[in-house]
């Protein structure tokens, strides 16, 4: 097993593995834990009380970030006709129809959003092998496939993110950087998780959410309490 540094020996320190820390005091610690020399992200993973076997029981969707993720998307627009003129005015890094699927399925792949016009799926669904695994194919339910272009370009830009359940019944999320302030985090934190809550499947039986965390990239996880947080949130609603 590899040694760890001294760096992290002295973040795990800091954290009390046994605690379950309040949803403000968990971010503020893990601001103070980032000690990498650069800009670590902050995350969330959350465990969920679902099968992720069953269809009912999926969990995704997409929510805007107050602050932002603080990175900068590259956006890429796969339409047709006036929708790409409004594509490009919105911000989009790359914007194309057939040509562009072309130039995925070669092999292109340096963007991190693909927003795309219904009437443009039938050739977009082709690259469900390659966008797919990358959690990039649009869709429906995260607003990525909408004749309303323009918006959603806009949106994905100010920070707005998308969530899905893992195999395991798990959801993770960068929600911002450590240079943030602690109530920047703390905003993303709870307008994330307030998404999680609303997208509880009908399905779902007995405790919800089992488990909650964050860490900073280099940073060690960090434990939250449950059910204080959907208190907390609740309150604020």
């Amino acid at each position: 097993m590899a040694k760890k540094s001294k760096r992290y020996q002295a973040i795990k320190a800091n954290v009390d593995r046994e605690k379950l820390y309040g949803l403000r005091e968990a971010l503020d610690l893990c601001k103070t834990n980032a000690t990498a020399k650069f800009n670590e992200s902050v995350e969330v993973h959350i465990r969920l009380g679902v099968d992720p076997r069953q269809a009912d029981q999926q969990v995704r969707g997409t929510v805007p970030l107050p602050h932002g993720t603080g990175v900068t998307k590259r956006v890429l627009v796969i339409t047709t006709g006036e929708k790409l003129k409004e594509a490009e005015e919105a911000g989009a890094d790359f914007v194309g129809s057939d040509d562009m699927v072309q130039k995925v399925e070669g092999g292109w792949l340096d963007f991190d959003a693909v927003i795309t016009s219904p009437d443009m799926m039938k050739s977009v669904g082709r690259l469900g092998k390659i966008l797919g695994p990358r959690g990039l194919m649009p869709s429906a339910k995260t607003g990525t496939v909408t004749f309303d272009v323009a918006d959603a370009v806009k949106e994905v830009k100010a920070g707005r993110v998308e969530f899905r359940l893992d195999k395991f019944g798990i959801i993770h999320k960068a929600i911002g950087k450590t240079s943030f302030t602690t109530d920047q985090l703390y905003d993303n934190a709870r307008a994330f998780f307030q998404a999680i809550l609303k997208a509880k499947p009908s399905a779902a039986k007995g405790t919800y959410v089992k488990s909650f965390s964050v860490a900073s990239t280099m940073g060690v996880g960090i434990k939250i309490d449950p059910n204080a947080a959907q208190k907390e949130i609740s309150a604020v609603e």
